[in-house]
């Protein structure tokens, strides 16, 4: 059965522990954090690895990743992130990094020496068999570079975020782009208002859940479906204590793996 997953601390209220031993009864085998510090991700590694949770991704640092496209201190700090984090992946046993590549309504554009450190950043990945999926965000131009320059690097892959997609740029299908690259997912839904990132559950916003599950199949993508939802990112979940909250989010991913299996 192909395996459904859900981000760590997708509910904030409660402990890291019992977050993942709700998640897995529920029926979640599968999860991602975001970037920590060596003793968290190692601790919650442990924890994963008691519970039957499969560690699959972590993502990468981005509050200031305009700033690797440029000739800066920030710029070298941003590139130190990036490769802190594949060390990170490397430490705790995880296969895949997520990375975005730029931010915001107008990021930067393409620049030598953020095409140089990202090399940089995939030369390293692949001596710590650590795979990079670029993220997409608003710009298709870095995220093209990303994928079709390093075309031939079995490290590199593509991340598609449906809700980025919905809300950062309506009109816009990135499956057809790149659905032979997907590495992994993001799945989230949101009202389709543009920039209004809500991160809800599928089935709750105006994503096209029918069109995702036919490009899930036509792309031959076995890996897990993988929630990226917050509670507290829509006033639509706050009556919902956590635990109704990741039974609605079980039943949410579980809806939508019916849906690709079907197919």
């Amino acid at each position: 059965m192909r395996k459904i997953g859900i981000n760590m601390r997708s509910v904030v209220d409660i402990p890291d522990e019992e977050y993942i031993k709700i998640i897995s009864q529920l029926g979640f085998s599968a999860t991602f954090t975001d970037t920590l510090t060596e003793k968290e991700h190692l601790k919650l590694a442990d924890l994963f690895a008691r519970y039957g949770i499969a560690y699959e991704t972590l993502h990468a640092p981005f509050g200031h990743i305009n700033d690797i496209w440029f000739d800066t201190d920030e710029g070298i700090q941003m590139e130190s992130e990036l490769l802190g984090c594949i060390d990170k992946c490397a430490l705790a046993g995880v296969p895949v990094a997520v990375m975005h590549l730029s931010s915001g309504v107008t990021p930067p554009d393409v620049t030598d020496i953020g095409r140089r450190r990202f090399e940089n950043i995939i030369e390293y990945a692949q001596k710590k068999n650590v795979c990079i999926a670029f993220e997409n965000q608003r710009k298709l131009a870095n995220i093209s570079w990303a994928l079709e320059y390093h075309g031939a690097d079995e490290n590199v892959g593509f991340c598609w975020d449906c809700g980025h997609e919905s809300c950062f740029t309506p009109g816009r299908v990135y499956m057809p782009l790149f659905g032979d690259r997907l590495v992994c997912l993001h799945i989230h839904d949101n009202s389709g208002i543009y920039n209004q990132d809500d991160h809800m559950l599928p089935f709750d916003g105006k994503v096209n859940f029918d069109a995702f599950a036919d490009y899930i199949v036509k792309y031959n993508y076995t890996g897990t479906l993988m929630l990226e939802v917050f509670k507290d990112k829509s006033l639509a979940y706050k009556n919902l204590t956590p635990e109704q909250y990741l039974q609605k989010a079980f039943e949410a991913a579980d809806k939508l793996r019916k849906m690709v299996d079907k197919i």
